[in-house]
């Protein structure tokens, strides 16, 4: 298979879809909210990013298992994927089951020293709680994905969001606000709704697994939960992802939690922007997902000559996307920021804070990509370092503005930069070290 721009975007764009629409299910739940009350809107997004940072885990196992996915594909021993996929979702069910249990007993006492004010730690914790149930089926949902994209066969993908967001707007209606008899729940209905949504999308996921996929080529058909050899080559590979991702998350929750101490107002702007700055860098993210997937095919295939060429393409593509998402959501601020909040004084006051972060996605295009070469080709323990010394630029710059100066929020969103910039000079010197990507 030869990946020109079309082939790579064919692959890329179910992946978009994807994020896309999971992206809207957090816009739903934002917007949903922010007619709640900005107390709620703004520990939704602590709480949220606290679940976030441990779903994260997951899918940096899953990530792993799909570089194995990927590269045992191009070598066409397809049935061993049907191995790590089920040694992959029996680790993570166990993941889920732990963390569970981890929240309920302890998220507490970790959020009473994090947030200051005891309104947004209670209503913190009455998302949080319920919504701990959705490991269970998102682990589940992350080990499919890394099946459908190792295998580039991401179609899929978009199928399985428009379910989840069907699911989560009907029930974030009903459940938020109590309508057609169900109990109004507030903040704890959106994380009641979301967990319901991820259900759903688990159920779709499995019936078109075994409905519409030749799951016997694959392996599917034998269940594989005891070959430990299997597992341990993937957490192998995987802990290292796992560990970035947990690092990764923990500095932007760091990032959240230094922006609470500066006023309500000043989170809940901070929630509104995480949410609508998101919506280009999901075209990243998905070309990210893309970078990973076709270079494990073509270094599983021989054909490492081919990364150079393909990284070049999909970092053209992540320029293209990119600008034209921005150049959308830059047409009305304030209508688009209508949708999270009736609020027009706290509208007013994110506008240029909304123009920074729109500045920040065309840094990270390059470190993105050849982030996902890097994995791709296995290397996921070089990966971890490049980027956790990209986050430690970060975490500088947080501390720095945000803690020491206590800037204003729209100089606050500038740090984003810092990581973008590092990471992309970083994975860059790295690659030139390999004589195939030496031209890069």
């Amino acid at each position: 298979m030869t990946y020109n721009y079309k082939k790579i975007w064919q692959i890329a764009y179910p992946i978009l879809t994807g994020m896309i629409i999971q992206q809207l299910i957090g816009l739903t739940d934002t917007a949903f909210l922010g007619r709640v009350g900005k107390i709620e809107l703004g520990a939704s997004a602590i709480a949220g990013i606290f679940y976030v940072m441990i779903f994260m885990l997951g899918q940096g196992f899953s990530i792993g298992a799909q570089i194995f996915i990927a590269q045992h594909n191009g070598e066409r021993r397809y049935r061993r994927i049907g191995q790590i996929f089920y040694q992959g979702l029996f680790f993570l069910f166990m993941f889920a089951l732990f963390f569970i249990a981890g929240i309920h007993f302890y998220a507490d006492v970790v959020l009473k020293n994090l947030i200051s004010s005891p309104l947004v730690l209670q209503s913190a914790l009455d998302y949080l709680y319920p919504r701990s149930y959705g490991l269970i089926f998102s682990f589940t949902i992350v080990m499919f994905r890394a099946f459908y994209i190792g295998t580039t066969h991401t179609k899929v993908l978009s199928l399985n969001a428009y379910v989840m967001l069907f699911m989560n707007i009907v029930f974030d209606y009903l459940l938020i606000f109590g309508k057609c008899g169900f109990p109004e729940l507030g903040v704890a209905g959106a994380a009641i709704a979301s967990v319901l949504a991820e259900a759903a999308a688990t159920l779709f996921f499995i019936i078109y697994t075994f409905s519409k996929t030749p799951y016997k080529k694959y392996g599917l058909d034998m269940i594989y939960f005891r070959n430990l050899k299997t597992l341990g080559k993937v957490l192998h590979v995987s802990v290292w992802t796992i560990l970035q991702n947990l690092v990764s998350f923990a500095t932007w929750l760091f990032f959240m939690l230094a922006v609470e101490h500066l006023g309500e107002n000043e989170l809940a702007i901070s929630n509104i922007l995480r949410s609508v700055s998101a919506l280009p860098f999901m075209i990243i993210n998905a070309i990210f997902g893309t970078a990973n997937a076709i270079t494990g095919n073509l270094y599983g295939a021989d054909r490492e000559c081919e990364i150079k060429a393909t990284a070049g393409k999909m970092i053209v593509l992540g320029y293209i996307g990119g600008a034209v998402a921005t150049a959308i959501l830059l047409i009305s601020p304030f209508w688009i920021m209508r949708i999270y909040t009736n609020d027009t004084n706290l509208i007013m006051h994110a506008i240029p804070p909304y123009y920074s972060s729109m500045t920040t996605y065309f840094s990270l295009v390059p470190g993105y990509v050849f982030l996902g070469v890097i994995f791709g080709i296995g290397e996921t323990k070089a990966a971890m370092y490049l980027e956790i010394l990209a986050l430690i630029v970060y975490t500088f710059a947080v501390w720095f503005i945000v803690v020491h100066l206590k800037a204003d929020i729209a100089v606050c969103w500038l740090t984003e930069h810092a990581y973008n910039a590092a990471l992309s000079l970083l994975t860059y010197i790295y690659i030139r070290k390999k004589k195939w990507l030496a031209s890069l």
